[in-house]
């Protein structure tokens, strides 16, 4: 029998745009939370204009914004504030990514809600904190990208690439995410509701930590090497004779022995000097990868992938985004969903969340309309019809 999802009762309320607090949001709406949008009268979020590829709507709000309930509110109006803090006093969690500065204008800064909510517990995301220097800079993910010389790492010698999806931001709502959870679970067990504050340039400067240590111990950044990678060898992307791409990886001694032996048929490279260990390998690694090319060139793409799967190397064809969307390993899975979008658009096929919980299935419910549940949400607040109307006329709600 299936057991309630685990965040059931919980209603969080979210100030929120673009990409980082919205996917930590989605998160908890998967997990069964009630996650009450609330987005400007009018156009709404700005990333439901992002493009209109998915059935008329944009393919990152679609990705972050199933499952929501969304409220048109003019948070800047006195009526408007006035409904923010009755939905405050019923709420578990408040998470805003707000402009620099604009939740502290608004009354909103964590320590004055904590104040009048002890038990509620907010979650601040922004670019780079909300003290010192940098507190006031706009931080959209290829910008931090740069900052954090993630940028300096991607790409080839002779030209840096962006990461091409928005990885800060995916990095943010990750830890705001589980920073949510843990502040759920501490007010669980100690009655204290910890307020989270997490920022895109700390959440990928964790991530760049291996690259970090690596540069101040080690006296160089790694390099730009494409499809290579910069400590590793071989680890890249080789081409068959029937120009099939195919990326392998040599990562300890065992599969070094039986690359040389079982797919370059040359077991006297194993006692080399050149190849001795994997920083050796590294050094040398052009005349290494010469020499895996060379046996790429003598067989087809499947091949070389069957001879090194019975080598047990570790290798991957080099998929495109559409080889990806009928990837077995999604297919055979059943890790494709139906959801449903606003209005009468047909619905469209979301990925199941990758954190499967057994005897828990993840919320997956449509993707709202910009201000579809005003309505329900203020007559929950005690709002009579007329009552709203007369706020749509003023333009508090839409």
């Amino acid at each position: 029998m299936p057991h309630p999802p685990p965040l059931a009762g919980i209603t969080v309320l979210s100030l929120e745009q673009a990409v980082a607090a919205p996917f930590a949001t989605r998160q908890l709406a998967d997990l069964g939370a009630r996650v009450i949008k609330v987005e400007r009268p009018g156009g709404g979020d700005f990333a439901r204009r992002y493009d209109t590829t998915v059935h008329g709507e944009a393919s990152y709000f679609v990705w972050l914004n199933r499952s929501k309930e969304s409220l048109t509110l003019d948070v800047k109006s006195p009526e408007g504030q006035r409904i923010l803090r009755e939905l405050l006093a019923g709420a578990d969690v408040f998470v805003q990514n707000l402009a620099p500065g604009a939740a502290d204008r608004l009354g909103l800064a964590a320590a004055d809600l904590q104040a009048r909510h002890p038990s509620l517990i907010t979650c601040t995301v922004s670019g780079y904190g909300t003290s010192g220097s940098w507190a006031d800079r706009k931080a959209y993910d290829m910008l931090l990208q740069c900052q954090t010389g993630l940028l300096s790492l991607t790409g080839t010698p002779a030209e840096a690439v962006r990461v091409g999806i928005s990885v800060a931001d995916i990095a943010a709502g990750m830890y705001a995410y589980s920073g949510i959870l843990s502040a759920l679970f501490t007010r669980a067990t100690t009655g204290r509701a910890p307020a989270v504050e997490v920022t895109l340039f700390d959440a990928l400067a964790e991530w760049m930590s291996q690259p970090a240590y690596y540069t101040r111990y080690g006296g160089t950044q790694p390099p730009r090497v494409g499809a290579r990678h910069a400590t590793v060898a071989p680890y890249g992307v080789f081409t068959a004779a029937d120009g099939k791409e195919v990326l392998l990886s040599v990562q300890n001694e065992p599969e070094w022995a039986a690359l040389c032996e079982d797919f370059l048929g040359r077991p006297e490279l194993v006692a080399d000097p050149r190849f001795a260990d994997g920083s050796a390998r590294v050094a040398h690694r052009e005349e290494l990868d010469a020499a895996v090319q060379a046996r790429f060139t003598e067989l087809t793409g499947a091949e070389a992938t069957a001879l090194l799967d019975a080598a047990n190397i570790a290798n991957a064809g080099v998929n495109s985004v559409p080889d990806f969307l009928d990837h077995p390993a999604l297919t055979e899975r059943g890790r494709w969903r139906d959801v449903g979008l606003p209005g009468a658009a047909p619905d469209f096929q979301a990925l199941v969340p990758p954190a499967d919980l057994s005897g828990v299935s993840p919320r997956m419910e449509p993707v709202p309309g910009v201000g579809e549940h005003t309505e329900r949400i203020l007559a929950e607040l005690g709002r009579e019809a007329a009552d709203i109307e007369r706020l749509r006329a003023e333009g508090v709600i839409s």
